[in-house]
């Protein structure tokens, strides 16, 4: 599991371990990690021209030191600062190896014939946008084609919400000290750094619970359920899905196969006479009930493991009846889609809910369950907001989009690596709420059910064609493929 930890908490951290060290020392293996992954970016390094972006502050020194250590092995290395003050050790030490600072005439020139910009122009302090000065470099930075490699974060991301406003770096790879920043995880931040190779200076010890976490292969793996000797259909898990209507028949079909590729041990679905019959005609290996319009809950199954409930369900008073009925029982519960529009009219039938509750909403279907927050806030403060609904509604929230977002009460938020735009797909999230809900019937958490699905769903969206359009039924035949690919990573298999 790669763990990222808020400015506050390595800044914590950074003090502690600097109380113990000589002077200097700290900002030297910043600046030996950062050299080395520069040196590998470079075809070679004698001869190559390294531009160098510098700031005033700590990422400024790391710059300028690694800068150093390149213009030894024979790099032809130059600064240009983005003010009146730089880190005066680390320029004296470029200076001493054979490179040199260049004032502002001389900046776009030399960026633009770099075979490799290094970003030092703002550390993980900076916060509201980038200054005029340090937009403009960026903006060379970005028009140079040269590789970018950033340090610690791009300079322009929050690092604390991966938020970005207005100008900045876009890298190609991006350095990080000490521990992994949330901004890196989180889109629009994640967007802008690229690969993330992660350099250890020792703050390990001094560094408490994650404020975020993104999952490896293997960490799904030894979650994933497996059927065992003594395994039956009811012991691997039953899941009940209330999901489609007769004007959305697809959402059913796909969130029942979803859940059976995960490897449920039985589906039970309730619906529409017309939309029962479309389930069983693409999934014969489904129970199917016929729901009365007249009494929605009567036919509700009770011998369930868990439940989806609310894809393509539409939002008529039969489904509220329904819905309130659902999150009424003890099982486990997975919300989505029309489900979640309804739950914003009555957020009490989650709030006032003890029994495991997953919501997974979009951006624009969570801004229903927190009035007054537009999508676009959401959108640019993904974190923020699905951790916020997390603790308003008491329960586990999946906020889906460019960066899935996991977020639980009390417990450090998880982002999704393996997200692609792939996924951008109708009935893409119908999958989702059946593969997730699979593992919520199989003895996940929520928390854990949310981090694997997500997990396996993108995935299969990267597996289905090989990185070609993929449509949501190609996303359910690629599933076990993905839970394959998992378990051997995990040596599982």
């Amino acid at each position: 599991m790669r763990e990222a930890h808020t400015v506050d908490t390595v800044r914590r951290a950074e003090g502690a371990l600097m109380a113990r060290l000589p002077e200097g020392a700290l900002m030297r293996r910043a600046a030996a990690g950062l050299a080395a992954v520069a040196a590998r970016m470079l075809p070679r390094v004698y001869g190559a021209r390294v531009a160098l972006l510098v700031g005033g502050g700590d990422n400024g020194g790391d710059a300028l030191y690694a800068g150093a250590t390149l213009a030894r092995r024979g790099a032809a290395v130059r600064a240009v600062p983005a003010g009146p003050r730089v880190h005066e050790a680390g320029l004296a030490a470029l200076r001493a190896a054979g490179g040199r600072l260049v004032g502002a005439e001389e900046a776009e020139g030399e960026i633009s014939a770099a075979d490799l910009v290094i970003d030092g122009l703002v550390g993980i302090g900076g916060r509201g946008g980038l200054r005029a000065s340090h937009a403009v470099l960026a903006g060379y930075a970005t028009r140079s084609g040269a590789p970018v490699l950033a340090v610690d974060l791009p300079s322009g991301v929050d690092a604390d919400t991966g938020a970005v406003e207005g100008e900045a770096v876009h890298a190609d790879v991006t350095v990080t000290f000490g521990t992994h920043k949330p901004g890196l995880f989180v889109d629009p931040g994640a967007g802008h750094a690229g690969v993330v190779e992660f350099v250890d200076i020792g703050l390990g010890p001094e560094l408490p619970a994650p404020r975020l976490c993104a999952p490896r292969a293997d960490d799904i793996a030894a979650l994933l359920p497996r059927p065992g000797v003594e395994s039956d259909k009811y012991r691997r898990g039953v899941l009940a899905v209330a999901a489609g209507s007769g004007r959305y028949r697809g959402a059913a079909v796909l969130a029942v196969g979803g859940a059976l590729r995960a490897g449920v041990g039985m589906v039970r679905y309730i619906g529409q006479e017309s939309v029962a019959a479309e389930v069983i005609r693409h999934w014969p290996e489904a129970v199917a009930s016929v729901l009365e319009p007249t009494d929605p809950a009567g036919r509700l199954p009770t011998h369930v493991g868990a439940w989806v409930i609310g894809p393509g369900r539409g939002l008529h008073p039969a489904a509220e009846v329904e819905l309130e009925t659902v999150l009424a029982g003890d099982r486990p519960v997975l919300v989505d889609a029309d489900a979640i529009t309804l739950l914003g009219r009555r957020p009490h039938l989650v709030r006032d809910r003890t029994a495991p509750t997953l919501l997974t909403p979009h951006a624009g279907e969570l801004a229903r369950l927190l009035p007054g927050t537009e999508r676009d806030d959401i959108e640019a403060r993904r974190l923020e907001h699905a951790t916020r609904a997390a603790e308003e509604y008491g329960c586990t929230v999946l906020l889906k989009g460019s960066t899935t977002v996991i977020a639980e009460p009390g417990a450090p938020a998880v982002a999704n690596p393996t997200g692609t735009p792939l996924l951008a797909t109708a009935g893409s999230g119908d999958v989702l709420s059946g593969l997730s809900g699979a593992l919520l019937a199989g003895g996940l958490t929520p928390g854990a059910a949310a981090m694997c699905g997500a997990f396996l769903h993108g995935l299969a969206g990267r597996l289905a064609h090989d990185g070609a359009p993929v449509s949501a039924s190609d996303l359910i035949g690629a599933i076990p493929a993905a839970v394959r690919l998992v378990e051997e990573a995990g040596g599982r298999r």
